[in-house]
């Protein structure tokens, strides 16, 4: 059952040395050996699966000033290092066997903003959303824009020249890059901006690597110049890694920069750098083509293109489904209307036009929606339109068509699409008869694939659906690849044309020809030892320095074919994680994954979580141990009997015998399990499921702490506590009984149980109970208006007056309330892995909720999380049927006519809805139907954006998670919440929210419903 790792081998030992030495010479930063983390960083969003040996996190500066002057020292030649950032490579740009440099932990500040003079100066790791931002006051931004823009880091945008959408308006990052402070192997901090002939001249004649760096490149670029010049193409989108062709800019000035932009950190370290930025274009608009076919999108772009737009992007139909299928879409649908006896929508266009004069913006789309209602219907051309106007709402799609680029990976069965030929670039005149080749290629392998991309700059993403676990499907990598080469030769045009070379340099000698030799040479005068991302963009002169082979580098399907099947299907929540990082989303106001946003650590990601689920699978997988076994005997087996053994391993585990169990157990352990991941990662990795499947294996070997059992068994104690809640809530506000649960029940402290219980209540308003008996008494003509509130542990029984409030104000707009009996929901024992006693509670609550619903009447829950329980959890194994019980504003939506006849004479207010995480995340939809609600009686809700409160059920109760629950509330919760401005504005839907902000910042916010009752009662 313990999978161990290897005795240390002479790699290893020499990296724990080399780690050791650094620790040693005032390094302020982290260094990370653990598996935990090396196995987190070994993937990206590529195919590729290679483990490091270790993991740094400078702190600053001169953190890495010393970690490349200790690697240049001659007993550490065989130390390799890779820069990264966001993760978000999909040609495994920044893998390594060697150390991972992670800059983006520590060095993520902004430095400077020049509003006058339109400069930033940022460190490598700043977000480019972050960034953004912060100059968004100054109503600027930093151009190039990526589908990732809210996780890569402006490092790696620098390292892969990235850019993407509108490139042919405002090019790439080269084109912005002002100057760079970058760290040389051997030490040196060296700031390089364009220089004069007269400045160039001076550094050349230094006696040291900075002086070599110079001579060699503009040595290379006088030499060579000619030949430069054939082979550098002309495209908006031109050959990343070492762009000599330039070297030289529009004034003649020699500028380094263009070659360390793209470099993919194989020639120094970027720290800083000074960068231009834009005005915002005051306006934008956008017009939203479908086509009956995915070529007739392709061809009729290049007529488009002639109308002069900011940027065109094209979208296939498997793409559009997809998205038709993500919390995305209710964001953007009404843009893609299907009217009926219209074709399907096969393709799609996103037109844009900016610019700062509003007239002028209207005529150029008057002009084109003229053209397209004259064309309509043609062939070949587009069958319908929708013109969108103001950056809010054109941002929404642009959001949608960002989204793409995950949500190719996201689909049924083992053959996903995957990225590795993906951004190709062809001169745009080119590019729908290449991509009519394309297909045919594709197609005759008989492969699904998934179109979208830049039509204005010729570059196209696709991803053909390859099962990498099946060894002969693997062996389409190379044929693919091979292929397309050769076609985007045919079409002069590249195979890296936005994403940058990884491990795909392997092509560079042929693109680059008789010229790849002068690569390489000034590959050598930066890092001469090829220690630096070796075997990527080209490799110094030396003997032993090869390119990487895309088909040589391990996959992460190599891995995942040692775990059997069954395991795979078993815990697929986490097979299927692609590494697209849409995880590591910087913005505090979006609930995607708390931990990751308070701890920066990648364990604590579902990226993280996932990667450690599927090593562990692996390792046990080659013990011969089957986990879907032990879950299924730590469901059904013995407590008593498996007692000794779970004795003994807890006493290894608390002498410290070292089991990657422990370090797995760790990352899961810091889940929230708010779900946000579910409804907001493309491909629907579900960390609560695979986290729940986990605990139990590991729990039927090693000893649970009493707190799980006491979360657990909370829904089955409390109706008795509730009887007599004196004692309880002595001992909750008890000092020292506090202390002793800390410390022995680790729990920090727990809320109240409410005095007045609901029943008491119910009996004073006459409100029944719903048995089948008692629903049976309602006239059919009478349950229209009658509603069902399913009860939850934690409003029923620690805010009851939340409940009697909501019966008053439904009955006060003329419902007629019944409530169920209260049965556990189950979900704080499948939070914690108790699956077995997880569907007996669901199964027993299933029966008596199926035997409510047959009377016709609604049933509603009052607190989301618990709620959506019942459409989430209950069915996820496929054995339960769905019985509906809706989030109380999606039924009361549907009745908004009752409250509007409450609506006069009521004083008109604006408020601020905090909305629970699962709630916003994994039903969407219903965050409108409160404002539905409440413009039904005269008042306006917005949502307040914020990401978690941090408390997530009693997570924030926990000992060992206090500081990361705290921490996680001041992200975002605790500005909103004190802000003067707020006082008496805000609303919260959720328990945990409610009950965090009375617990950190002493306030009480009120349920929505809750205020619409004080504003009735106050009329």
């Amino acid at each position: 059952m313990i999978p161990r790792i290897a005795e240390i081998n002479p790699t290893q030992k020499r990296y724990l040395y080399f780690i050791e030495s650094l620790k040693n010479s005032h390094f302020e930063g982290e260094v990370n050996p653990d598996y935990a983390s090396r196995v987190v960083l070994s993937t990206d969003n590529s195919i590729y699966q290679v483990l490091p040996q270790g993991v740094v996190f400078p702190k600053s500066v001169e953190d890495l000033v010393l970690l490349a002057g200790l690697a240049a020292e001659s007993r550490f030649k065989e130390v390799v290092l890779s820069a990264r950032g966001g993760g978000t490579g999909t040609n495994g740009q920044s893998l390594t066997d060697g150390l991972v440099v992670d800059i983006s932990r520590h060095m993520n500040q902004i430095l400077e903003i020049n509003a006058e003079e339109r400069w930033v100066r940022v460190q490598g790791g700043v977000v480019k959303d972050q960034l953004n931002a912060a100059l968004k006051p100054y109503g600027l931004f930093f151009a190039p824009e990526l589908s990732t823009s809210n996780r890569a880091t402006i490092g790696g945008m620098i390292n892969t020249d990235a850019s993407g959408q509108g490139s042919c308006m405002y090019g790439k990052t080269r084109d912005h890059v002002l100057e760079l402070k970058s760290v040389f192997l051997d030490g040196t901090l060296w700031s390089s901006a364009p220089l004069s002939d007269e400045a160039l001249e001076e550094i050349k004649c230094r006696d040291d690597r900075v002086g070599e760096v110079h001579r060699t490149v503009d040595q290379v670029f006088n030499e060579h110049r000619d030949l430069i010049d054939a082979k550098f193409p002309k495209l908006n989108r031109c050959l990343t890694g070492y762009d000599l062709a330039h070297i030289r800019d529009d004034e003649g000035r020699f500028n380094l920069n263009s070659v360390l932009c793209g470099a993919e950190g194989s020639l120094a370290f970027i720290a800083e750098a000074k960068l231009n930025v834009l005005p915002i274009p005051k306006y934008s608009a956008l017009v939203n083509l479908k086509y009956a076919g995915f070529q007739d999108s392709l061809e009729d772009a290049a007529e488009l293109m002639s109308w002069g737009p900011t940027s065109i992007e094209t979208v296939d139909s498997k793409v559009l489904n997809l998205a038709m299928n993500d919390i995305v879409w209710d964001t953007v649908k009404d843009y893609f209307p299907q009217h009926e006896g219209e074709p399907a929508i096969q393709g799609i266009n996103l037109i844009e036009y900016t610019g700062d004069d509003e007239d002028q913006l209207r005529a150029k789309v008057a002009k084109l929606t003229a053209y397209l209602d004259s064309v309509s219907g043609q062939p070949g051309k587009s069958f319908g339109y929708t013109v969108t106007f103001g950056a809010g709402e054109v941002n929404k799609i642009w959001g949608m068509r960002k989204k793409s680029v995950g949500l190719l990976g996201n689909g049924v069965g083992e053959q996903r699409p995957i990225p590795f030929v993906e951004d190709t670039a062809v001169p745009p005149e080119n590019l729908a008869a290449y991509i009519k080749e394309f297909r045919a290629l594709l197609d005759s392998h008989n492969l699904a694939y998934g179109m979208f991309g830049h039509v204005d700059a010729g570059v196209l993403h696709v991803r053909p659906a390859i099962d990498m676990k099946n060894e002969a499907e693997e062996g389409l990598i190379r044929t693919i690849s091979d292929a397309v080469v050769a076609l985007t030769q045919k079409y002069h045009g590249l195979i890296w044309g936005e994403h940058g070379k990884g491990v795909r340099s392997e092509y560079a000698p042929a693109f680059f020809g008789e010229l790849y030799p002068q690569l390489q040479i000034i590959k050598g005068a930066f890092d001469p030892a090829n220690q630096l991302n070796p075997g990527k963009i080209c490799t110094p002169l030396i003997d032993g320095a090869e390119l990487l082979k895309i088909d040589q580098v391990s996959t992460r399907g190599q891995y995942d074919r040692q775990i059997p099947a069954h395991t795979r299907q078993e815990y697929s929540q986490a097979m299927f994680c692609n590494g697209n990082g849409a995880c590591y989303n910087y913005d505090p106001n979006d609930a995607m994954c708390p931990s990751w946003k308070a701890t920066r650590e990648r364990k604590h990601s579902p990226k993280g979580r996932s990667s450690l689920i599927r090593e562990w699978l692996r390792l046990m997988s080659l013990q011969g141990v089957d986990v879907v076994d032990e879950g299924s005997k730590a469901r059904y087996g013995s407590f008593i009997t498996s007692l000794p053994g779970r004795i003994k391993n807890s006493w290894k585990k608390k002498q410290g015998e070292y089991d990657f169990n422990h370090e797995v157990h760790e990352a899961m352990m810091g889940c929230l399990a708010c779900k946000s991941c579910v409804a907001q990662c493309p491909i629907k990795v579900n960390v609560p499921d695979f986290r729940s499947r986990f605990l139990e294996a590991y729990y039927s070997r090693y000893l649970r702490p009493l707190k799980d059992y006491m979360v657990g068994g909370l829904e089955y104690m409390i109706p008795y506590l509730s009887r007599f809640p004196a004692p309880y809530n002595w001992m909750m506000n008890n000092s020292l009984m506090r202390s002793v649960l800390q410390r022995w029940g680790g729990m920090v402290d727990s809320p109240a149980i409410c005095t007045n219980t609901l029943k008491q209540g119910m009996e004073q308003r006459g409100i029944r109970f719903a048995t089948p008996e008692n629903l049976a008494t309602i006239l059919p003509e009478e349950r229209e208006h009658s509603v069902i509130i399913v009860q939850d542990a934690f409003t029923s029984f620690f805010e009851t007056q939340l409940v009697l409030d909501i019966i008053d104000l439904l009955r006060k707009t003329g419902f007629n309330v019944f409530v169920a009996p209260f049965k556990p929901n189950g979900k704080p024992l499948h939070v914690h892995g108790f699956k077995a006693a997880f569907n007996r509670a669901a199964d027993k609550n299933t029966q008596m909720l199926q035997a409510l619903a047959t009377s016709g009447i609604a049933m509603v829950g009052v607190d989301p999380s618990m709620t959506l329980t019942y459409r989430q959890e209950y069915i996820d194994d496929g054995t339960r049927q769905q019985v509906r019980v809706e989030l109380i504003q999606e039924w009361l939506a549907r009745h908004c006519d009752l409250l509007n006849q409450k609506a006069e004479g009521l004083p008109k207010n604006e408020y601020k809805l905090m909305a629970h995480c699962s709630e916003k995340t994994s039903a969407a939809a219903s965050i409108a139907d409160w404002k539905k609600i409440f413009q039904a009686l005269g008042q306006t809700l917005e949502l307040q954006a914020t990401g978690c409160c941090g408390m997530a059920g009693t997570y924030g109760h926990e000992t060992e998670n206090v500081d990361t629950s705290r921490k996680i509330y001041d992200l975002s919760w605790s500005e909103v919440v004190n802000d003067p401005a707020n006082e008496g504005r805000l609303v919260a839907t959720g328990y945990s929210c409610r009950s965090q902000v009375k617990r950190l910042d002493e306030q009480q916010l009120p349920h929505p419903l809750q205020l619409l009752l004080q504003l009735l009662k106050a009329a």
